[in-house]
């Protein structure tokens, strides 16, 4: 019978280990892949592999190996962050049942009190001008305008605000709009167009890219000054 000396056996195998390592190493795998046959801790990994060149070869596959890693993480993150997100989504439209006209109309004064055209002493009887690119906000507005103050559709106006660099894209840019609303294309011939930056950090600057809406109410100051004093009620009722 031979007898081994049981505290020599994890040192044989830690050497078998790294002889393993390093012989993937020298095939040009990367940690990721030596990982899965060598169970080591990465830091262990790397003190065994200092010393082991790669050629030219090898290390360009590595380095795509890596880019390639990067994606799929990317990728596996980002469906990860799509299914919460549609989680979340499923889960919480449930938390408002209905919305009563009382509710719309709150609605309709915070959003122009928001991002709506205010009246300026040195400016008085400014008419209702409300500017947005979210064809959703557009659309509550709309609404808001419609059942809350009963606007006729003959008083709307519309400007499209867009980017010069989208010039080929305007009947495009139209034919989006007349959707949204509902008003034909000859509802969107006042375009004002904008100066291009050479550097943006906006993200929505290519087909997605519709420019920014204007609508605007013919005779509509005594609109803007209720919708000022519906505002300040609202802001009398929740501060005060």
């Amino acid at each position: 019978m031979i007898w081994y000396n049981t505290a020599i056996l994890p040192m044989i195998n830690k050497e078998i280990e790294k002889q393993k390592a390093i012989e993937l190493r020298r095939e040009g795998k990367t940690y990721t892949e030596i990982l899965s046959v060598v169970p080591v801790a990465k830091s262990t990994l790397a003190i065994w592999l200092n010393s082991v060149n790669l050629s030219k070869k090898q290390k360009q596959r590595i380095t795509q190996e890596r880019l390639a890693g990067s994606k799929r993480g990317g990728e596996a993150k980002k469906k990860q962050r799509i299914e919460k997100q549609n989680k979340i989504f499923l889960e919480t439209k449930s938390d408002i049942l209905n919305i009563s006209k009382q509710e719309l109309f709150i609605i309709g004064v915070i959003l122009y009190w928001a991002e709506g055209s205010k009246e300026k002493e040195y400016h008085p009887g400014s008419p209702f001008q409300f500017s947005n690119m979210d064809p959703k906000i557009i659309q509550i507005m709309m609404t808001w305008l419609f059942r809350v103050c009963k606007i006729k559709r003959n008083m709307l106006i519309f400007n499209i605000f867009l980017h010069e660099s989208h010039k080929d894209r305007l009947e495009e840019v139209k034919d989006y709009w007349s959707k949204i609303t509902g008003f034909s294309k000859d509802s969107f011939s006042t375009i004002y167009w904008k100066k291009n930056k050479i550097k943006t950090s906006r993200k929505n600057t290519k087909e997605k890219y519709y420019g920014v809406l204007k609508i605007k109410v013919k005779k509509s100051s005594s609109l803007v000054r209720k919708i000022a004093s519906w505002s300040e009620r609202i802001f009398e009722k929740i501060v005060n």
